[in-house]
């Protein structure tokens, strides 16, 4: 591998808003603010909107629409067009 081409590899802390939630995840993220962890070290500090904590599909709190198969939705939206024509 050439050298100088990747991008640092080290561990950020990631604040979801939503929910108050704090992760320790290793990341390329470059950040210049820092926060100090419950370890007593001091991290790259970044704040999301959605995790895993907050996203519907992992909270179970997301609705499940029922969706029409390609073929009923094409029927539905052109059907009536070739029985205008034949009369």
């Amino acid at each position: 591998m050439k050298p100088n081409i990747h991008p640092g590899y080290r561990t950020v802390v990631f604040h979801d808003t939503n929910v108050d939630e704090y992760f320790l995840i290793g990341s390329t993220l470059k950040t210049e603010r820092t926060i100090e962890w419950e370890d007593g070290n001091t991290y790259p500090y970044f704040t999301i909107e959605v995790s895993s904590k907050s996203h519907p599909f992992y909270t179970g709190k997301q609705r499940v629409l029922h969706k029409e198969g390609r073929v009923a939705n094409f029927t539905r939206r052109f059907g009536q067009l070739g029985k205008g024509a034949k009369q």
